[in-house]
């Protein structure tokens, strides 16, 4: 068992745009917004660029300057892993088209946003850093797989990681092969010291993966209605950092191992 610390979060989410607004909302403190806002506006983007890019830049520069920004550590010197389960699902069907009917005219500018480490590109150019970057996928289990990632990189390299998740709606003919609703972005930065910045430790541990154990339950209403996005995963544990409260939670990481994790007051 290793124990790791946050020393910044970042959420965002239509109806929840913001960690301190999605915390209040866990708490069922608050409402969530209405009307839901159209997606995050990233200030790291100038602000041609800024309409330009798709969803999943957007949100995945949203939340990493947020959650950077709340850890008051320099973002040049953060290694970082970027999570989703199925990248641009937007784009992905738009170049499916073009290929299926005019593939000359395919964008350069589409092409290069549909690439899986899209955000993690735009993030590290933006802010000039040079560390390690890592862009994956785990499906359904994608939070888990990118948490158990950023904590192990944390845990044996001794500093500060980041981790960024995100994934948006599914649009086309992929609808009928897969699922997800509307738009999900979260962040971390993991440290392995206490910090004047750590709002919250965690204790974390691998173990086989219990057949047919059920998902943690969410209990705010404001989490059961993102439910429908794919990092859903990663919904539990954010609610229990609203919470404040977490005792030995599995994620599933695959039908043979879970990460069992336990919030540190």
């Amino acid at each position: 068992m290793r124990t790791l610390h946050i020393d910044g979060i970042a959420f965002w989410a239509p109806t929840l745009p913001g960690w301190d607004i999605a915390r209040a909302a866990m708490r069922d403190e608050a409402a969530p917004l209405e009307p839901p806002a159209r997606r995050p506006s990233p200030l790291l983007l100038p602000a041609a660029e800024r309409r330009r890019a798709p969803d999943t830049v957007a949100l995945a520069l949203e939340v990493a300057s947020a959650a950077v920004s709340a850890s008051g550590h320099d973002p040049k010197t953060l290694p970082s892993v970027f999570v989703s389960a199925h990248g641009d699902l937007a784009i992905n069907d738009h170049l499916c088209s073009m290929l299926a009917s005019t593939p000359t005219q395919i964008s350069p500018t589409k092409f290069h946003n549909s690439v899986h480490n899209a955000g993690a590109g735009y993030w590290t150019m933006g802010v000039g850093c040079h560390e390690a970057s890592t862009a994956l996928t785990a499906f359904e289990h994608s939070f888990a797989n990118g948490l158990l990632a950023a904590a192990t990189q944390c845990a044996a390299d001794e500093r500060p990681v980041l981790l960024v998740g995100y994934d948006v709606q599914v649009v086309g003919a992929l609808a009928s092969v897969t699922r997800s609703e509307s738009l999900l972005a979260v962040a971390l930065v993991l440290s392995p010291k206490v910090g004047g910045s750590s709002v919250a430790g965690f204790d974390w541990a691998l173990q086989p993966a219990e057949p047919g154990a059920p998902a943690a339950p969410l209990v705010s209403p404001a989490a059961q209605a993102l439910a429908g996005n794919a990092l859903a995963d990663a919904l539990p544990f954010f609610e229990a950092l609203a919470r404040g409260y977490m005792d030995w939670q599995c994620l599933p990481l695959s039908s043979r191992q879970s990460l069992a994790l336990r919030l540190r007051s």
